[in-house]
């Protein structure tokens, strides 16, 4: 015995499983498949499609809600059939109006309202009884299906055996559950978002509400909203008698409410209309409107498909922000790379517009702070070039609200500062390593502010191009420096000797801020000649400076002195094993002056410590290597310096070179001394400067890359002219 709506009805069950499940995603289907096995063997297979759908919903809505085991009975007479879920979860079954309240509007809190009995919603409608069961730990919902020639409740139908009261509820109030069973997937009845009272209508049945609940987007599809939005307006307008609907949705972008998807004719303000809000986060928003009257199942299953769609959506606005975030990751990338790739100053300050302008803003500008921390612009951009004028005229303004001055605050700040009219946006500070650098200013669009995301990737710009700009400000500064440093290890011009030409040219490493240790000197020696020096310091930067500095100077003070060239050569190589740096220095020194014969021509007495044998292009055209080679200076306590005595006629040139030029590389060719010779050869009767220039430019045309080492050529001609 017991009670069910305050009726007493007792039966015998010829057909009866029951089966305790885990909350688990499988459960549902364990249930099904347990309900088909009995209506199988009580042959009530017309039933099938009334509580299969039943059955999904009550037992996913307690795998979802309650988080227990769950107790699956399913009993079946030669009428109907019953089935019972139960679980175990705390706290009450409580009966709860699912009308909103009428100054509800945050729309979560009316999707948590109307979820709490969409599914009791399918039970009320396709159920012949129902109703809820508690004992002790135990809660649950029932309910009877019966065939359709046994619509009356039979005196011997099948009843839970527990006590269970309630009964089926009216429209408007559905029965919601502490553990979730009172929850599901389709909305209550047609009072619960208000409106016209409920006029009689088509009712769905239980094989349309299964394909609308199971209708789901193509997994395949680019972009499969607008075609699943399309198939549920189109099944529910069907379902209710609706002339036509449309959801309508509104991503944040500035673009406003776009037509989502539509059905039939375009609903008119006039006619009465059933609209469900999408309950999305933001910046979405939207909503489903249907034309068609309020009967009882418009609108509880327009809310349904809203919620459904409303799933969708937030999935699809998901999607889109990932692939935004990933989008901007990737720009972030390649703007780390361009501003890392440039070690200019100046560029990387009109760069960084460039890489903001338009993507991120309308306009962007670049200041900087001087020494007396004032405000220099350093570069801008305009989407619209024509602005650009009106850009700059506004950012050049001065007082109290002007531009500059909202800009010179942000500067002092460590957070964005809003600008106003005439040129809206904002400005954050460029700061790297602790140091203020200026400010990066940024105009919005016109149609649209900038979203959080597109702050954070601004703010992040800034600082990269902080980064960037104090990297290129440190390079500048090297590069100054090691400038600085070069040039005074080469003497700044050559002496202008009558009948003697000199003309040398040097290239510095590609990398401007380091300092070669290539060098030449022209140097007068007591006895009216002239001491030409060409060398080479092993490695490059500051500690290859300081002993080129050093050979340099001990060479002068030594001639100066009136030393012969070998004990200079030999104190010099002292000195430097005595330094124990670890470098080695080669050296080509050639004494110049008049010959004895009288005749115009050019003595040389040529003397060479590990370096390169020169090349002695005669006036004739004939190129041909001089000299012999002796042992570098700082390697050894002895070294062997060989003389090699030579005269230069009139019109004969010596060029002398650092390895630079013979190492010159393109691929894994090198320019070698044979080359040098070869190319050296044609311009026999040119003066000193153009061999000079145009062999550098042989040398350099070689090869596309930038020199790996420093390139350093003098030339000694005699210019001796007859009369």
């Amino acid at each position: 015995m017991l009670s069910v709506s305050g009726e007493v009805v007792a039966g015998q069950v010829e057909h009866i499983r029951h089966v305790r499940l885990p909350a688990d995603r499988r459960t549902p289907a364990a249930a099904r498949a347990l309900v088909r096995a009995v209506l199988a063997e009580a042959g009530l297979d017309d039933l099938s499609n009334e509580a299969l759908l039943l059955t999904t919903e009550l037992s996913t809505n307690a795998v979802v809600h309650a988080g227990t085991e769950l107790d699956i009975e399913v009993a079946a007479d030669g009428v109907g059939l019953t089935v019972t879920v139960t679980d175990f979860a705390g706290g009450p079954i409580e009966t709860v109006l699912a009308r909103p309240r009428p100054d509800t509007s945050d729309l979560s809190e009316i999707s948590e309202i109307s979820e709490r009995g969409r599914g009791l919603l399918l039970v009320d409608h396709f159920a012949a009884r129902w109703g809820t069961i508690h004992e002790g730990a135990r809660k649950g919902v029932w309910f009877r299906l019966d065939r359709p020639a046994a619509a009356a409740p039979p005196a011997q139908a099948v009843v839970p055996r527990q006590l269970a009261t309630g009964s089926a509820l009216g429209s408007g109030a559905v029965l919601g559950s502490g553990s979730g069973l009172g929850g599901g997937s389709a909305l209550g009845s047609g009072s619960v978002f208000g409106g016209a009272p409920a006029v009689p209508g088509p009712t769905p049945t239980a094989t349309e509400m299964a394909a609308l609940s199971q209708t789901a987007p193509d997994p395949y599809a680019d972009d499969p909203l607008p075609d699943f939005a399309a198939d549920l307006l189109a099944r529910v307008a069907e379902m209710v008698g609706a002339a036509g609907g449309v959801v309508r949705l509104d991503r944040g972008d500035g673009s406003g409410p776009r037509s989502l998807a539509r059905y039939g004719r375009p609903p008119r303000p006039d006619d009465e209309l059933v609209r469900v809000p999408l309950a999305v986060n933001r910046p979405y928003n939207g909503e489903l409107e249907l034309d068609a009257a309020p009967s009882a199942y418009a609108r509880p299953l327009a809310a349904l498909v809203a919620e459904r769609l409303s799933l969708y959506v937030e999935n699809d606005r998901l999607r889109r922000a990932d692939l935004r975030r990933q989008s901007w990751l990737t720009f972030l990338a390649e703007a780390s790379e361009l501003l890392a790739q440039s070690l200019d100053v100046h560029l990387t300050m009109a760069l960084i517009p460039q890489l903001v302008v338009p993507r991120l803003g309308q306009w962007c500008a670049v200041h900087t702070t001087d020494e007396w921390g004032r405000l220099d612009l350093a570069a801008a951009s305009h989407a619209d070039e024509s602005v650009l004028p009106r850009l700059h005229a506004v950012l050049a303004e001065t007082g109290p609200d002007s531009m500059l001055a909202r800009l010179r605050e942000a500067s002092r700040t460590e957070s964005q500062v809003m600008l106003g009219p005439p040129m809206e946006g904002f400005a954050v500070p460029l700061v790297a390593r602790g140091q203020r650098l200026g400010t990066l200013a940024v105009g919005r669009h016109q149609r649209q502010r900038h979203d959080p995301d597109e702050v954070a990737v601004i703010e992040d710009v800034a600082r990269r191009a902080g980064l960037a700009i104090e990297n290129a400000r440190i390079h500048e500064e090297r590069r100054k420096v090691a400038h600085t440093l070069q040039q005074s290890l080469l003497p700044p011009v050559l002496p202008v000797v009558k009948g003697i030409g000199f003309a040398a040219e040097y290239v510095p490493t590609g990398d401007a801020a380091e300092v070669g240790g290539d060098f030449y000197d022209v140097v007068p020696l007591p006895d009216d000649r002239w001491l030409v020096v060409v060398g080479d310091v092993s490695g490059k930067g500051v500690p290859a400076a300081a002993v080129t500095g050093l050979v340099r100077d001990v060479i002068r003070v030594l001639v100066h002195d009136g030393r012969p060239l070998p004990e200079a050569l030999q104190r010099l190589n002292e000195t430097l094993v005595e330094r124990g740096a670890g470098r080695y220095c080669t050296l080509a020194l050639a004494a110049v002056g008049p010959a004895a014969s009288g005749e115009g021509d050019l003595a040389v007495s040529l003397h060479l410590a590990g370096h390169d044998r020169p090349v002695a292009v005669r006036a004739d055209g004939r190129a041909t290597f001089v000299g012999t080679g002796g042992t570098a200076l700082g390697l050894l306590d002895e070294v062997a310096t060989p003389v090699a005595e030579l005269t230069l006629r009139p019109g004969d040139a010596l060029v002398f070179y650092t390895d630079g030029v013979t190492e010159r590389r393109r691929g894994r060719d090198l320019f070698g001394p044979e080359r040098l010779r070869d190319a050296a050869a044609p311009l026999a009767g040119y003066s000193a400067d153009v061999v000079a220039g145009r062999l550098k430019t042989t040398v350099l045309g070689f090869s596309a890359d930038a020199p790996r080492d420093d390139i350093a050529i003098l030339v000694l001609r005699n210019d001796f002219v007859p009369g």
